[in-house]
């Protein structure tokens, strides 16, 4: 199982249903959280999952600087309910990093952050910018990481 990566207009159709699937999963049903999931934002973005059998089991995209912020940003990190815990999260953080400076010789990236997860972007570097804030009746932090 590797990590792909890839523009929105290389996803497949099926690539394309199974990570709305799986990020509907996550943030609306699990998380009980009615928003736009579709946001447009997919459209400009560079997809980063590991599937297993069909299935998207860990998803993130990548933002590139001046779409959503000035700085390239990282969002809708997810890992399927049973992959938790196995360490596919810090794996996927780490190659999205990875990706961001070596491939897109960017140097900054800007996360919005659910607050329970700030100690865990923390470990990779990333800093608390602002105080927390209330966004779909979830506690988020801003975020930035810079490369040093």
């Amino acid at each position: 199982m590797d990590w792909k990566m890839k523009s929105f207009e290389e996803l497949t159709n099926l690539e394309v249903h199974n990570i709305l699937k799986e990020r509907t999963n996550v943030f609306v049903v699990e998380q009980s959280c009615a928003y736009h999931e579709v946001d447009g934002y997919d459209l400009l973005s560079h997809h980063l999952f590991k599937e297993n059998a069909g299935d998207v089991i860990a998803y993130l995209r990548i933002l590139p600087s001046n779409s959503k912020y000035e700085e390239c940003s990282i969002g809708r990190v997810i890992v399927k309910k049973e992959y938790r815990g196995t360490g596919l999260a810090k794996e996927m953080l780490t190659r999205a990093i990875e990706i961001i400076e070596n491939e897109l010789k960017e140097t900054k990236i800007k996360i919005q952050a659910q607050q329970y997860l700030e100690h865990f972007y923390g470990t990779f570097g990333f800093k608390t910018i602002s105080e927390v804030y209330m966004e779909d009746d979830i506690a988020h932090v801003d975020m930035v990481y810079s490369k040093a």
